[in-house]
């Protein structure tokens, strides 16, 4: 499964830093305008906000990593009144279209390179840095979750967040080694894991790829956001307001896919949901199935490789009853701070 797990490992020395994933394809699907309000609820560095700001529209930027609402006051000022930046997680889109409803809405799902390439963040191991990962500055932390967890919710949300397959072996040697010196540092998580698995010379990716991207998914709760971003999302757009939204892994792609089938008819509904309320279409797809980046942007951008961009164009219909349980989101452990193997 390419995504944020192989992001992480490309990214990390630097490469497309701040390079916008398949930014052209977002403004089409997007068409912002003079007068529209758009809301980008994944700031990160900025470059969708900008590009939508070029076009005359003002917009609403969210993100729940402070330091990059910060780095982003500059832009806001040099806006003049068309940009307004919020703190906060992209699944209030509620509460964030109180200032105003939009015309359009675009979600860059997933750990932004800006995170990736501050090594106290602890997203990466090819920097080293307090095994963190919290995109909030806020909550437990990675190393919290790998110390406290048990070895059994360990070992499952290894498996179905990273679909790491050595995931109950991991689990495992953790347990033992956080017994006598518990893991703080991303290097030495992934050195551990590394001597348990060994390294195959044919296979690209470090071997602690995919748990740092579990672990990552599971800290911020991704999955959980993405859904009900999407759900927000459908309550607050204008009738014939465009929701676009980029995704870098299959988790999240399905997610995206499913939501748009469901509310646009295509995908048979829910079974838990009236016929004649599954006939609402809530949103119309924008072309058919999925936009990927051209070869060029994949060579001149790495992070582009996996990315996918879905998109949908609002109904004037009422909002669709939820049903969570057509995404097939797993079954994963509530971390308590009681924690405890």
């Amino acid at each position: 499964m390419a995504g944020p797990g192989s992001d992480v490992t490309s990214d990390a020395d630097g490469n497309g830093r701040h390079i916008p994933v398949l930014i052209e394809e977002v403004i089409a699907a997007l068409q912002p305008s003079n007068g529209q309000l758009v809301i980008d609820g994944t700031f990160g560095a900025g470059g969708y906000t900008r590009r939508i700001l070029q076009t005359g529209a003002s917009v609403t930027a969210v993100d729940r990593d402070p330091s990059a609402i910060e780095a982003g006051r500059a832009m806001e000022r040099e806006y003049g009144g068309r940009l307004t930046l919020v703190q906060g997680t992209f699944s209030t889109l509620d509460q964030v279209a109180l200032l105003g409803a939009p015309d359009g809405i675009v979600l860059d799902i997933g750990v932004s390179s800006m995170q990736i390439d501050e090594a106290e963040r602890g997203f990466s191991f090819q920097k080293d840095g307090p095994l963190d990962m919290r995109m909030s500055s806020s909550g437990p932390s990675a190393a919290d979750v790998v110390n406290r967890l048990k070895t059994g919710d360990l070992a499952r949300i290894f498996n179905f967040l990273g679909e790491e397959r050595h995931a109950g072996r991991i689990a495992r040697m953790i347990e033992k080694r956080r017994a006598s010196e518990p893991f703080t540092r991303t290097r030495d998580l992934a050195n551990a894991i590394e001597a348990l698995v060994g390294r195959n010379p044919k296979v690209p990716i470090h071997p602690a790829t995919r748990v740092f991207q579990a672990l990552r998914i599971f800290v911020n709760d991704e999955l959980g956001e993405l859904v009900r971003a999407l759900h927000a999302a459908e309550r607050v757009l204008k009738p014939d307001g465009r929701l676009v939204v980029v995704t870098f892994h299959s988790l999240e792609d399905r997610i995206v896919k499913r939501f748009f089938a469901d509310r646009s008819g295509t995908g048979g509904g829910s079974r838990h949901l009236p016929q004649l309320e599954q006939r609402l279409a809530s949103f119309t797809p924008i072309g058919k199935g999925i936009v990927a980046p051209s070869e060029a942007e994949s060579a001149r951008n790495p992070r582009a490789r996996s990315a996918k961009l879905r998109a949908g164009i609002r109904t004037d219909n009422p909002p669709l009853a939820e049903d969570h349980s057509i995404y097939g989101l797993p079954n994963l452990p509530v971390f308590h701070e009681t924690a405890r193997s």
